[in-house]
């Protein structure tokens, strides 16, 4: 969910309808976008359910999609405060990069209490000294002008998924996301054959599933491979190049890749 900061700052007790009618055009749509806020149903309450706002981690990536759209319209022109999924500092420079002038933040500080909130400053503080930055205001909107629409993107640009065998516990978990949900390219621990999951590279898509699902931090990191002195093409290019949409998919290393037969040697 986001909101906007001013005259509807207080929107949780009063309708969107009710701000639609004195906003206006730029912010009017930007509050049109506000109605997509997700709703889940309730638990049971003595026999019957009912729907409600639904938050935490999972709202993010909606909630910066929203936010990013809100905060590209020239015609907003009003801080925004962004909401939604936000539990650490790094969550809150992505907010922040993404045009937010504020964070606000509540299924975190309920699981973690109030005190989540040092970590967020003190994170922030660091990123900011790192980076070389004087304020937020610095960070606020830097990522804006750089989402654009999928058939943008180079198509050469590849990452691929290493396994540091130093932190690797051998739970396997990166293996069993990467066999069953995507590409088929980690062949697991075995036994007297590898004590490691070891990645086959000219398969891996750089997809990130292994590392999201891997219970230990930066045991899997995503590196970079392909040849930064190479041109890069979008779909579109790729499709003028090869001469037809089948054609350029056959061309892609995502179709050869995903063409895998497994891995469970």
């Amino acid at each position: 969910m986001l909101m906007t900061r001013k005259s509807w700052a207080n929107a949780k007790t009063k309708s969107i309808d009710e701000y639609l009618a004195r906003a206006k055009p730029g912010q009017r749509a930007a509050l049109e976008k506000l109605r997509k806020t997700i709703h889940a149903v309730a638990p049971n309450v003595d026999g019957k359910s009912s729907h409600g706002g639904y938050c935490g981690p999972a709202v993010k990536p909606i909630a910066l999609h929203m936010l990013s759209q809100v905060a590209s319209d020239p015609e907003v022109g009003v801080p925004i405060s962004g909401i939604g999924g936000i539990a650490t500092w790094q969550d809150s420079v992505e907010f922040l990069a993404l045009g937010a002038s504020s964070m606000q933040v509540c299924t975190a500080a309920m699981h973690y209490g109030f005190r989540m909130v040092e970590d967020l400053v003190d994170g922030l503080t660091q990123y900011l000294e790192r980076k070389g930055y004087k304020s937020l205001a610095d960070v606020q909107g830097k990522a804006v002008p750089r989402v654009t629409d999928w058939g943008h993107l180079n198509l050469n640009y590849k990452v691929v998924a290493r396994i540091d065998p130093g932190k690797c516990i051998q739970c396997n978990l990166c293996h069993i996301a990467c066999e069953d949900g995507a590409h088929q390219c980690i062949r697991p621990v075995q036994p007297g054959v590898r004590d490691f999951p070891v990645v086959d590279e000219s398969s891996c898509v750089g997809c990130n599933l292994c590392s999201l699902v891997c219970p230990v931090d930066t045991c899997i990191t995503m590196t970079r491979l392909d040849d930064p002195k190479k041109p890069a093409e979008t779909w579109g290019q790729r499709v003028a190049r090869t001469g037809s949409t089948l054609a350029a998919w056959e061309a892609s290393d995502t179709h050869h890749a995903g063409s895998t037969t497994g891995t469970t040697d």
